[in-house]
């Protein structure tokens, strides 16, 4: 590596290896030249250190290791029943409870930080790490609040490192694909895009309330650490009792925590339309949601529209329509009649243009167009477009290639200066599905209304409500760091 650009990483590679040679117990980190052929020098290796290894954490790192170029060196879970298996597949890692002591302590011994926690988390972690001039993998959504996307979608760039949001399908050919296919005029203008998912597949809506009734807390779950940026909630007694399940996977539906439907698989469907028509802040976003949506959780089914203004890409303003909860929009009159078009993964997304139409699953998965004779001209397009070496699953692999290369010398499919345009669309959405809920009996007047978005002062300003959700108010704690 040249000397420019490891001072340009935070650690360099030089100093990681004086540190490891001091830290020898825990690291073994001893040249190529010493392990003889077939061994890996330390500046070849991205060590990691990760927060929430559990469930997609755990997959996380299995895809990092992958790539034969990563070391998962820190592991940091507050429910060590769950982080279980993941100390089983890395004995060697050190482990932590509270992400705040792993940095501080290891700051020194690790190139990189994955964050997997759930949503609420993300960007006080992120931004910790990028502070440190860590580069970064942070799942989907990026952010919980509008907020906290924005002040994040410009510190990569700020601290020179290298960053890549966990929606994998921004790397698939399917999204490279579509823009060839738009570029070359094929299906003309678009002015409506329509998104759906079979989403929630948790308890969200319906009426759910936060328990009265509480339980202890297991020793080996730190529920306060859980918590984190989220207001103090006792430990709800669980389903089989008359409350709720949170752990491992319902926190979701709950505002404190999670972003709901559009936080889960709004990054992974979302992300190709924004791309391959260039758009980037929304002006304007309406919802009108069924299920029993509150203050406190989501709906259970919801419809929303994001307006975007004209872009670089299109003849004028688009707008892109969002469903969930098993909301779809009308059939195209180009399919066959019992063709199942809207099946595929999770959910798809629909491109309505002038000239025909574009269509792909979740991910992007199985793009094609619909209109007399379009597959045929879209097959004498030449590619435009860089693939990622594996699609969709080379994404994690993406990622550790371009730290290593160091800042500004390889790309990522999901940089937080695009991933931070895609998650403050997601959320605003969040703005008007919650708008629209219901409290002490009456409604926001967000109903049937418009929330019209004032991107560049971070302010709806036709209904002053909503305005409390842009941005939160952290627990005693915790904080956005280097902003």
């Amino acid at each position: 590596m040249k000397e420019n650009e490891e001072k340009a990483e935070g650690t360099t590679r030089r100093d990681f290896v004086k540190t490891g040679a001091v830290a020898a117990a825990a690291f073994s980190i001893v040249p190529r030249f010493v392990l003889g052929k077939g061994y890996r020098a330390p500046s070849d290796t991205l060590y990691i250190a990760s927060v929430g290894v559990n469930g997609k954490g755990e997959s996380d790192l299995r895809e990092f290791v992958k790539s034969g170029k990563a070391k998962p060196q820190f592991l940091c879970d507050v429910d060590q029943v769950k982080a279980a298996g993941t100390y089983k597949q890395y004995p060697d890692a050190k482990r932590y409870v509270d992400y705040r002591e792993m940095l501080d302590k290891e700051s020194k011994n690790f190139d990189a930080v994955h964050c997997a926690t759930p949503d609420h988390m993300h960007a006080v972690v992120a931004t910790a790490a990028m502070s440190m001039k860590k580069h970064i993998y942070v799942q989907k959504p990026m952010a919980h609040d509008v907020y906290e996307a924005r002040m994040m979608s410009s510190m990569a760039d700020k601290y020179k490192i290298v960053s890549q949001m966990g929606n994998q399908g921004s790397s698939s050919d399917g999204v490279r694909l579509m823009q060839e296919w738009y570029d070359a005029g094929l299906i003309g203008d678009i002015k409506e895009v329509y998104c759906w998912t079979n989403r929630p597949i948790w308890p969200q809506g319906n009426g759910m309330k936060w328990p009265t009734e509480s339980r202890e807390v297991r020793d080996t779950l730190n529920w306060d650490l859980w918590q984190g940026t989220a207001k103090a909630r006792p430990y709800p007694i669980g389903r089989d009792q008359g409350g709720i399940d949170v752990l491992p996977f319902s926190w979701r539906g709950w505002w404190d925590y999670g972003t709901g439907v559009l936080g889960d698989m709004g990054a992974h469907i979302l992300h190709a339309p924004m791309k391959v028509l260039g758009l980037k802040y929304v002006t304007s976003v309406q919802s009108s949601v069924g299920g029993g949506g509150s203050l406190d959780v989501g709906p259970s089914s919801n419809y929303t529209v994001m307006s975007f203004p004209k872009s670089d890409k299109t003849k004028g303003p688009v707008k892109v329509h969002w469903m969930d909860g098993g909301i779809l929009p009308p059939r195209p009159e180009e399919l066959e009649p019992e063709e199942n078009w809207a099946g595929i993964g999770d959910g798809g997304m629909l491109f309505v243009g002038t000239k025909g139409k574009m269509t792909a699953g979740c991910y992007a998965e199985a793009p094609r167009l619909l209109g007399e004779g379009l597959m045929d001209k879209a097959a004498k397009i030449k590619p435009k477009y860089d693939r990622v070496k594996g699609s969709t699953g080379g994404h994690y692999a993406q990622w550790v290639e371009a730290c290593l290369a160091g800042y500004g010398n390889a790309k990522t499919s999901s940089p937080m200066s695009e991933a931070g345009l895609l998650t403050e669309a997601m959320l605003m959405c969040n703005l008007a599905i919650r708008g629209v809920s219901v409290q002490q009996g009456r409604r926001y007047p967000a109903r049937f209304v418009n929330l019209e978005w004032d991107a560049a002062n971070l302010k709806v300003t036709n209904v002053d409500e909503v305005n409390q959700f842009v941005k939160r108010t952290y627990r005693d704690g915790y904080s956005l760091s280097g902003i």
